[in-house]
């Protein structure tokens, strides 16, 4: 500020002050009437309001500044409102604690005592009060430093566990039992069911208990998982079903798979990251399988009464196909502006694509982004009823059914599965152009599989193993085992001990992993016509576990053995198994052997000896097993048995198939009356 404009600044505050202090003079002057009568002193009386007006507003261009000393606002009296009375301040005692029983806080204390008087505000406040006195909580307590931003987050990941333990408290207690006139898959689709579900999987993972060990049950299968980096959890029906709070996810598990799989998969998953926080890139999701449902379904009865629901079936696998990568998360690139789109779930039963670019609105091409697409391995396998049970005379059913994730290659053919899955179905255009009308094919979505022999181990309870260990301390338990093969065909017990012997097998040998020798017994009837033969085989497909029967003439080379063909759906090659494959580690009978072709009759070889079939076909090099006992029934040249004659006579079979059968059984029809009035006695006892 210069010097020359300070006394122009102290005259005007002094004129003002003159002005204020005489409100005569202020009056007078800007009075009208006498502004108006002074006549000859206008020009100066003007001339002095000029100079009066530049002394009190100054230079309009700067800002005037005030006086240090500025205008008394206190009165002359006003010091005597702050003067201290002592008798008058006193607080009052009433409802005040004794001032003798306190103590002072500590800073501790006090900073605990605040903590919980500021709880209590906020929960007395509502969501959108609490979120702003969060806000000014933390920045009037912890400021930008990192400890505070520490505790900031350390504060909100407490409140959201507690307002999620709230909401979970609030739900109501019968939500899942309470479906409100809802049909199943509806009340399951509820966000909120949804969730009740996941967190009573949770605490069963988390609680159950073996009733044997009384251990944690799942919790182990868990940490075996993640020793092996697997993907899946296997979890018992029954074990569901036992639990109280989770017998309604197994009501709701049939009806609803696809739901109610998702919110498992979901629960488990968390499960396994809180316990191992970096799984997840691993296995980002884990698969809960379901084993034992308890209602099996037999392949031929699949009705439309099943679709979409969890079904158990068993059957031996024929087909498989390679293992494909499939689309699971799809990202796209726009050829014209270079942007991603996505990310599009796939779906198994149509192909999602974009149809126009959000970015420059242009309608393609789209280029499949290849290094953001997720994808997962896909395997499709066909299975067949069990020849054991199918009735006469109806053809043995087929089903489709579809593995991903690490069911893939968990079976291969001939292997006789279990299997677990959602039936559903698709669209297929060529069946309907072949039937006229809108048909959808049917398929299997595995869940769970499983192999038979397995299931059959552990399906022996305590008791079965007590009565097996008794019969092995009885010396006549191989009299007992030969009297009970075919008990109704009277005689021929060298036959039933032939018999005996290859259900039972031997042990197949392999000293060093060098040389392996089967332990596979082979047998061969041949002999008299109507001497039962054909009984003997019948018997053995109801006695025998797993077990093929064909005919000679109903049997060829590629039906007995593999082949291969061109798959309708993939347009792939595959390999299609036998009936010898499909007898794997069981019986495979032969009725009529004589009647093969000589060409079919030798490519069984290699299947009898060495119990592998190889194929080289198509493109496709690859050797299957089977490890299956063969019994066989042929008749003589001559339609009898020439006693005169050596076998190999007798048989039109050559050498090298005769050399493969390790018993050889000759059934003579002789001409006793003694042995034919005990045969007519035994047979008609037999139907009486």
């Amino acid at each position: 500020m210069d010097e020359t404009s300070s006394p122009n600044r102290n005259s005007s505050r002094g004129s003002r002050r003159r002005v204020d202090d005489d409100p005569d003079t202020a009056r007078d002057m800007f009075d009208p009437a006498s502004m108006a009568d002074d006549g000859e002193d206008g020009q100066e009386r003007e001339a002095g309001d000029a100079q009066f007006e530049q002394d009190l507003f100054g230079d309009e261009q700067e800002p005037a500044e005030e006086d240090e000393d500025g205008e008394n606002l206190f009165g002359d009296d006003m010091e005597r409102d702050y003067e201290a009375h002592p008798e008058l301040d006193i607080y009052s005692e009433s409802g005040m604690d004794d001032a003798s029983e306190l103590t002072e806080l500590s800073m501790d204390a006090r900073r605990r005592a605040e903590r919980e008087m500021a709880e209590r505000d906020r929960a007395e406040l509502g969501d959108d009060a609490r979120l702003l006195y969060d806000d000014l909580d933390e920045q009037e307590q912890d400021g930008d430093d990192a400890a505070g931003r520490r505790r900031r987050r350390r504060r909100r990941a407490e409140e959201e566990t507690a307002e999620a333990m709230e909401g979970e408290d609030q739900l109501p207690i019968d939500i899942l039992e309470n479906m409100r006139g809802r049909s199943t898959r509806d009340h399951v689709s509820d966000e909120a069911v949804a969730k009740e579900i996941e967190r009573r999987f949770k605490n069963f993972l988390r609680a159950y208990r073996d009733p044997e060990t009384k251990k944690s049950k799942y919790i182990l299968r868990i940490k075996d998982m993640a020793a092996a980096n697997g993907e899946s959890l296997l979890v018992e029906y029954d074990d569901l079903a036992h639990e109280t709070g989770e017998q309604n996810i197994c009501y709701f598990l049939p009806e609803a798979p696809v739901e109610v799989l998702a919110c498992l998969d979901r629960a488990a998953t968390d499960v396994v990251n809180n316990m191992y926080p970096h799984y997840k890139r691993i296995a980002p999701e884990i698969h809960v399988r379901i084993k034992g449902l308890p209602v099996e379904e037999e392949i031929c009865k699949l009705r439309q009464l099943h679709l979409n629901m969890l079904v158990r079936t068993t059957g031996v696998v024929t087909t498989t196909t390679g293992i494909l990568p499939q689309l699971s998360i799809v990202k796209y690139d726009c050829v014209a502006c270079k942007c991603i789109l996505g990310p599009f779930v796939q779906r198994q039963n149509e192909e999602v694509k974009p149809s126009t670019c959000p970015s420059c609105q242009s309608r393609g091409p789209f280029e499949l982004n290849m290094e953001n697409t997720l994808y997962h391995n896909y395997q499709r396998i066909t299975i067949q009823e069990s020849p054991n049970t199918v009735a006469a005379g109806r053809l043995p059913r087929s089903k489709d059914a579809i593995l991903v994730g690490d069911l893939c290659d968990s079976c291969k053919p001939g292997d006789e599965i279990e299997l677990t899955g959602v039936y559903t179905n698709n669209y297929d255009g060529s069946m309907n152009n072949k039937a006229g009308f809108p048909i959808f094919a049917t398929m299997i979505h595995a869940n769970y599989i499983g192999k038979k022999d397995k299931i059959a181990a552990e399906a022996l309870t305590d008791e079965d193993m007590q009565a097996i260990r008794a019969l092995s301390k009885d010396p006549a338990i191989a009299d007992r085992i030969v009297a009970s093969i075919a008990p109704s065909i009277y005689g021929h017990d060298n036959i039933k001990q032939a018999i005996a012997l290859a259900l039972f097998r031997g042990e197949s040998k392999n000293p060093g992993e060098k040389h392996r020798i089967r332990g596979d017994i082979n047998v061969l009837l041949c002999g008299d016509p109507g001497t039962a033969k054909s009984q003997f085989l019948r018997y053995i497909t109801k006695t025998a576990t797993r077990c093929v029967l064909t005919t000679g003439q109903g049997a060829s080379a590629v039906g007995l053995t593999a082949h291969v063909h061109r798959h309708p759906v993939t347009k792939e090659w595959t390999l299609e198994a036998g009936a010898m494959v499909i007898a794997d580690k069981g019986v495979c009978l032969i009725d009529e052997f004589d009647k093969m072709n000589d060409q079919d009759r030798t490519s069984i070889h290699e299947a009898m000896e060495q119990q592998s079939i190889s194929v080289s076909k198509a493109g496709i090099v690859t050797s299957l097993q089977a490890r299956c006992t063969v019994i066989a029934a042929a008749n003589p040249i001559s339609g009898r048995y020439d006693p005169s004659r050596t076998f190999s006579e007798n048989v039109d079979l050559t050498e090298p198939i005769l050399s493969r059968f390790d018993i050889l059984c000759v059934v003579r029809d002789t001409v006793d009356a003694v042995e034919d009035e005990r045969l007519a006695k035994f047979v008609v006892g037999s139907h009486i």
